[in-house]
């Protein structure tokens, strides 16, 4: 063959394997089979919604904001080490939490979040030092448990190559080719919620999801998928992120999910979803088969409820009365249902789907309020005890304040110990009274002031989240007067505010 021959039929092969490798590379699809047969494995075949997302930061603020509207404060929850029991996943899933818990808190200032690490000896050790750490210190009233359950790779893998080869007969060949690529994996993570005081499993307080990984060719970018309450959350994974953002989206969801459930309030709308949505009723259902297999709390959850939006007044004790009758009636009312229904499922369900804002009522009735120590005492010495009592000329909602001798101000009434800020008129409020911490004036002779603040309704759900912080703790202020203007912002002029001085001999 002269040479003239041979570079034409080796364009030819070129041409000819170029075209091929081209044709194929379109033609063939290997990310669409893939994908079918992993979803087939997971879940029937079925038509959902799609959402893409980077991740649920949207969700964790809409939690805060939600555990606040629904007066959900004071929770201490202790944090064990989520491990990864695949030995496969290299992340930090333990900070994740933590991170997500601390988004979702930062107005509500709902969860005191406790991290429990390796470098205690065990969490029956921790909880029982706990108790003497300091005056106000407490057992975590609930434990978060789980870690990563699964991480199967390659579930389903699919790969096509061909090539194509020319050779002249003589010394002289060619040839070209192609492949595709495409896999799946699965991640899973599992979080329970535990009872602290016996490390029992809280009925249906659980966490269960996972989220499809999808790979394609020879690098490591991917796509991910999470399905729940029937919509799948979509999200694209860089080369440098891989599978630990598909992970950290797990968590964040995870958080809204757990806490949501611990507390019975309406998280499923911060994930987008609705009450129509057949795994959602099937969720309120369950939570209100649970509270009528124990009436008490059913009508203690209502009664809370219903004094947050300024509808009922009385104690919530988890007993029937005509007061709470009287406030069922007009809020069933409120939100168009058939107002002799009681605490029904059709109550229960309306109310969790509500926007109470709309149908909130506040108290224009002024009242006297006296705040006084140790029966009329006003000078003491360093280091002594004082008893604080409050009393209202009506019932009212009282929140109690100290500046203590740094001038730091923290929150101590409501608390974990008194969660009921309601104070009947005539019934006197001692503080510290049965509950498990003490006021000592300071020994450094410096004064400190208390002030409590009075309403017609319960104005913490309504407040600021520096201003409700977390029980015991220093909240972000610099002084009483800007926790007075906060609630005069709220109440306007319908609330009442008593101060005492702590001074020295």
């Amino acid at each position: 063959m002269n040479s003239t021959a041979l570079l034409r039929t080796c364009r030819q092969a070129i041409s000819a394997a170029i075209g091929l490798a081209l044709f194929g590379c379109a033609a063939i699809d290997v990310k669409t089979e893939t994908l079918q047969k992993t979803e087939e494995i997971r879940t029937a075949p079925e038509a959902t919604p799609h959402r893409s997302i980077t991740g649920f930061t949207a969700a964790l603020r809409c939690m805060d904001i939600t555990l606040g509207n629904y007066g959900v404060r004071d929770l201490s929850v202790l944090a064990e080490d989520v491990l990864d029991q695949t030995k496969k996943v290299n992340a930090g899933t333990s900070d994740m939490l933590i991170t997500a818990v601390s988004e979702m808190t930062k107005r509500s200032r709902a969860i005191r979040l406790v991290a429990f690490g390796q470098d205690s000896q065990n969490l029956i050790t921790f909880l029982q030092q706990a108790d003497s750490k300091n005056a106000y210190a407490v057992n975590p009233q609930f434990d978060i448990k789980g870690s990563i359950t699964q991480l199967d790779e390659n579930l389903i893998q699919k790969q096509t190559d061909a090539g194509l080869g020319f050779d002249s007969g003589g010394s002289f060949g060619i040839g070209a080719g192609f492949a595709k690529d495409a896999a799946t994996n699965i991640l899973a993570l599992d979080l329970t919620m535990l009872d602290t005081d016996d490390f029992s499993v809280l009925p249906g307080v659980t966490s269960r999801n996972a989220v499809v990984i999808y790979k394609e060719g020879t690098g490591f970018d991917a796509d991910a998928t999470i399905r729940k309450f029937g919509i799948n959350y979509n999200m694209s994974l860089s080369r440098a992120e891989g599978q630990s953002q598909a992970l950290r989206n797990l968590v964040e969801l995870a958080a809204v999910e757990l806490f949501g459930k611990l507390t019975r309030t309406p998280y499923w709308k911060c994930l987008g979803a609705s009450g129509d949505e057949p795994e959602v009723r099937r969720e309120i259902e369950d939570w209100y088969a649970a509270f009528v297999a124990k009436p008490p709390q059913l009508t203690a959850w209502f009664q809370n409820q219903l004094r947050l939006r300024g509808y009922y007044r009385g104690a919530v004790d988890g007993i029937n009365s005509r007061a709470l009758h009287e406030a069922t009636v007009a809020y069933r009312t409120a939100l168009g249902l058939r107002p002799d229904g009681g605490l029904d499922l059709a109550f229960f369900t309306a109310y969790l789907a509500a926007d109470h804002a709309d149908v909130m009522a506040k108290s224009s009735t002024p009242f006297t309020m006296t705040l006084s120590a140790n029966y009329g005492q006003t000078l003491f010495q360093p280091g002594e005890r004082i008893d604080l009592v409050v009393e209202t000329g009506a019932d009212a909602y009282v929140q109690c304040y100290l500046q203590d001798e740094q001038r730091r101000i923290q929150r101590f009434f409501p608390n974990r110990f008194q969660r009921d800020a309601l104070v009947k008129a005539g019934t006197p409020l001692h503080l510290p009274g049965t509950m498990l911490f003490e006021f000592v004036a300071n020994r450094k002779g410096i004064s400190e002031a208390v002030a409590c603040f009075a309403a017609g309704n319960d104005l913490m759900q309504t407040l600021p989240g520096p201003i409700v912080g977390t029980d015991f703790e220093h909240l972000p202020v610099t002084s009483l007067d800007e926790v007075r203007d906060a609630y005069q912002q709220i109440a306007g002029d319908q609330f009442v505010e008593r101060r005492f001085h702590v001074e020295f001999e």
